[in-house]
Parts: structure tokens; C-alpha cells; sequence
């Protein structure tokens, strides 16, 4: 069982661009309802792809820096990088199907 990394302005580059599998970043925020409602699928997606993809959340009021970086503008963002590239970007709570249809596109 895989579970949930907690990615910072400080270990986001060794923990995301330099991993060896691909990485799905969850942007979100403690005050943001939506955020709240992504993150037991977020988990879910964690424990179903353990061997696969790397998960993790990254707080974007504690990691500015990464968020600015990225252009988080709208939170959640969930994030996908393969190879240290972003390859997909969901934004806003959506369904779990719609996150496992853009995460098998990556993750063979």
C-alpha cells in the first residue's frame, strides 16, 4: 500500500522531476472545500496505482514557490509529470473515473 508523499518548495525537485515512475501532484490548500473533496480519491488513486505513480500533496500556502512555478492559479490542481515534465493537468474536483481515464494514458 502506497501512501500519500507530502511534497515541499524543498523536495520537490529529488521527489517529483528526478523520480523514476511518474508522479501525480495534488495542489490544494486546508481552507479549500473542493480540495477536501479530491483528497480521499487522491488516496484512493494512491493505494490502486502503488507500484505505478508516485502521489502526493503539495500545500500551496506552506510551497508557494512550487505553485508559482507551475502557474497554480485554481485549486485543486492535480498535476501528472512523467520524466520531470508535466504531461496532464486536472483542475477543479472531479469524478474518480475522469482521473483514472488521464492516469492510464500515462501510467502503462
Amino acid at each position: 500500500m502506497s501512501e500519500i508523499i507530502e511534497f515541499t518548495d524543498s523536495n520537490f525537485e529529488q521527489e517529483v522531476l528526478k523520480s523514476d515512475k511518474p508522479c501525480l501532484v495534488d495542489f490544494w490548500a486546508e481552507w479549500c472545500g473542493p480540495c477536501h473533496m479530491v483528497g480521499p480519491i487522491v488516496e484512493e488513486i494512491a493505494k490502486d496505482y502503488a507500484e505505478k505513480l508516485k502521489v502526493g500533496k503539495l500545500n500551496v500556502d506552506q510551497n508557494g514557490q512550487t505553485a508559482a512555478k507551475y502557474g497554480i492559479m485554481s485549486i485543486p490542481s492535480l498535476l501528472i509529470f512523467d520524466q520531470g515534465k508535466v504531461v496532464d493537468q486536472i483542475v477543479g474536483a472531479a469524478p474518480k473515473k475522469q482521473f483514472v481515464e488521464r492516469i492510464d494514458k500515462i501510467v502503462k
